[in-house]
């Protein structure tokens, strides 16, 4: 299983050398991340809207080490919503957000964290638009869950992600599944040990279908994190048999993977969201991309291969 050593190298100062110095990584880097700045990005995002889709834009950064830089992670946000207030496209282009990136694991990280978060959510409603909080590894979703249900006390349409190969997620799934919540489910990406995660992929996909099963007959918003076309396909069937319409439910892919397959869902009338990243900080987003899929792994080789 390469996925988890992809996932070790992730955390591996000399892997993050290695990797950034390869003559050929910008190029394929540029392929799931498409930009380093707001200014790049906004073509990006024009274009995307422009053929009938909408997207969730991540900053990416996540191993932050003082609260000065959880501030920099906030007022970058905040120039991405200014940016698209005055483009007007507030109501196609919502948030994601890592709390790590907010000084989650810094001292006090949880009240640091919500205290940074929240002018990002409240900006981003302003522009009609909203902020979905990410999971990471299993030990800070208690926290994410707490400034989750904090945050929606005053702006109930913040979302929230659950991870199909966690054990304790078709619990959090039930709970979450309520009139007026927003849940986007992935499968997960980070190395979480045996005795919290499933391990096999098989065992994820068939919790992922159940988990998927509760969220569509809830009275909540169910967001499909998934390129995976089994899946696709019977999330389309659940939401038939749960009586959805095609605007109460969503599906989401990442930027650069399965691109036809965002036009193909957006032109039969699904609503079609993809997770667009940018930023200068991107060894760690672009390592799970390569975990998370053997295709991703085998371009980025070839490309290594071929212009080495």
């Amino acid at each position: 299983m390469l996925g988890p050593v992809i996932l070790a190298a992730s955390r591996s100062d000399r892997m993050r050398r290695l990797i950034s110095a390869a003559p050929v990584t910008k190029q394929v880097v540029d392929r799931f991340i498409p930009g380093e700045t707001v200014a790049d990005i906004v073509p990006i995002i024009q274009d995307l809207t422009d053929k009938g889709l909408e997207l969730t834009m991540d900053v990416v950064g996540e191993d932050i080490t003082t609260p000065g830089q959880a501030t920099a992670a906030r007022d970058a946000y905040l120039q991405l919503i200014d940016r698209l207030r005055e483009l007007e496209l507030g109501e196609k282009v919502e948030m994601s957000v890592k709390l790590s990136m907010f000084g989650q694991a810094l001292d006090n990280g949880h009240e640091l964290a919500l205290a940074n978060v929240r002018p990002v959510v409240e900006a981003a409603a302003a522009i009609g638009t909203t902020v979905t909080l990410d999971a990471e590894d299993h030990t800070t979703l208690d926290s994410m869950f707490a400034i989750h249900e904090e945050l929606r006390k005053d702006f109930p349409q913040t979302g929230c992600v659950i991870q199909a190969y966690l054990f304790r997620t078709e619990a959090d799934a039930r709970r979450l599944a309520a009139a007026g919540s927003r849940v986007r489910l992935v499968k997960g990406a980070y190395k979480e040990p045996a005795e919290v995660a499933y391990q096999q992929k098989h065992e994820i996909d068939k919790a992922y279908v159940r988990i998927l099963k509760t969220l569509m007959e809830g009275e909540g918003y169910p967001m499909i994190g998934s390129h995976d076309p089994r899946l696709i396909s019977i999330a389309q069937e659940l939401a038939h048999q749960a009586g959805r319409k095609l605007d109460e439910y969503e599906f989401q892919m990442l930027y650069g993977i399965r691109s036809e397959e965002h036009l193909r869902l957006a032109a039969e009338g699904h609503r079609m969201r993809v997770y667009t990243a940018y930023g200068t900080d991107w060894y760690g987003y672009f390592m799970r991309r390569l975990a998370e899929k053997p295709a991703n792994l085998r371009f980025f080789l070839r490309s290594m291969v071929s212009k080495g």
